[in-house]
């Protein structure tokens, strides 16, 4: 039963995105007289933004969808220094370029996701570079210094965790709280912002910007997290034994980004449907019901929804009939991950790890000798098995029973 009565904050609760609201009941009745704008950061700290940050771009889509405005910051300044939040160690400073680049390749995922127009929802995409990197840092001293103490800056589980840990914290990431706080002072006078949403590790920081902007501008704001999302399993959101999941497809083809979602634990089908879907939630419940092996048909619906809205919805039909085709009819499929050996062939060893199925040639043999590598069907053990391919007769090679690929000259 929902406790709210705004539009807005029911649907964030009903589809489980709920974890703290700064000031709730005064959130509630903003939300319910007049278009909310709120945002959320992110970082360009790699081509491709990964599922974990696809919770938050989901907070934007809710925010949108109950009528509202969402606003998508790059951090093309606040990169510059690096969030130390869930860090052991400093980020790599990226150069200008770097950042630039990555900015350009991460856009599109946000327009396939939340709709950017004129209208009074329409989303809008912000880089922080654009006031940041215009700062003089005097004047930041003596405008924003005077409302941080260290004493509370100390307190900050960003900051206390590393420094428990006896792990460096350099000064530069030090101030990553005060930039991101400057960002919501400047949204606010700029766009009358008054939401900041976020994952629950981004609370301090989202604190920070609202008490901010009331010291400077007597300006009321909010702030709204969402839980940290981690699988029945206990491993966080957004990691596989391989890596990241990425969003964009030059990182991840769309059948691996598909398959990640048909993997699902039968536990968390419900929960990542309400999530990460538009699906009505009447109809997630009857699937949370099934049992056995129907479950399996939620979870394909499940892959499809995410892939569809994240990649496309030619991309969710092509992996959908690759998986088909490869589980059911024995075939290769399309979307399968390819690898040409050449007319001098290749050791399975080495096949494994250049078709990315394994990270090294130790782990190649070990998955070898553990009998979970096959070619066309058929187990290798050996190391150094010679691969080889005829012209047309492409092979199809199987790591477990997740990861297949073909084999072509």
């Amino acid at each position: 039963m929902t406790n709210y009565n705004s539009d807005l904050l029911r649907l964030l609760e009903e589809r489980g995105h709920l974890h703290q609201i700064t000031d709730a009941a005064a959130l509630d009745a903003l939300a319910q007289k007049e278009v909310v704008t709120g945002y959320v950061g992110f970082d360009p700290t790699a081509p491709s933004l990964h599922i974990g940050n696809l919770a938050s771009i989901m907070l934007l889509k809710r925010l949108q969808q109950a009528g509202h405005r969402p606003i998508v910051i790059m951090g093309g300044g606040t990169a510059k220094v690096g969030d130390p939040s869930g860090k052991d160690e400093t980020r790599q400073m990226l150069t200008e370029e770097r950042l630039a680049s990555n900015i350009a390749s991460i856009k599109g995922c946000f327009e396939r996701i939340l709709r950017f127009d004129d209208s009074e929802s329409g989303a809008l995409l912000i880089n922080n570079d654009d006031w940041l990197s215009k700062l003089s840092y005097i004047e930041l001293l003596r405008d924003v210094g005077p409302h941080f103490t260290i004493n509370r800056m100390l307190t900050f589980d960003s900051v206390k965790t590393r420094l428990d840990r006896e792990q460096p914290l350099t000064f530069i990431e030090f101030n990553y709280m005060i930039m991101q706080a400057y960002d919501y002072l400047v949204l606010n006078r700029d766009y009358g912002c008054r939401l900041q949403l976020g994952g629950s590790d981004q609370w301090g920081n989202i604190v920070n910007g609202i008490e901010l902007t009331r010291r400077i501008d007597g300006k009321e704001v909010y702030g709204f997290t969402a839980p940290l999302i981690t699988r029945a399993d206990g491993a966080k959101m957004g990691k596989s034994v391989d890596g990241a999941i990425w969003l964009n497809e030059d990182q991840l083809p769309a059948y691996d980004f598909w398959q990640y979602w048909r993997n699902t634990d039968d536990r968390d089908v419900g929960k990542f449907l309400r999530l990460f879907t538009d699906l009505p939630l009447e109809q997630i419940a009857d699937f949370e019901a099934l049992e056995g092996s129907a479950i399996n048909d939620a979870k394909v619906i499940l892959a499809n929804e995410v892939t569809k809205m994240v990649r496309g919805e030619d991309a969710a039909r092509s992996a959908e009939t690759t998986a088909a085709t490869t589980f059911a009819g024995g075939g290769s499929g399309e979307d399968l991950p390819t690898l040409a050996v050449g007319s001098e062939g290749m050791r399975i060893g080495a096949v494994l790890t250049a078709i990315g199925f394994t990270a090294s040639n130790g782990e190649a043999k070990r998955k070898l000798a553990e009998g979970a590598v096959k070619l066309d069907g058929e187990s290798v053990n050996d190391p150094g098995f010679l691969v080889t391919v005829t012209e047309g007769v492409d092979k199809k090679l199987s790591l477990g029973k997740k990861k297949h690929g073909v084999i072509t000259l």
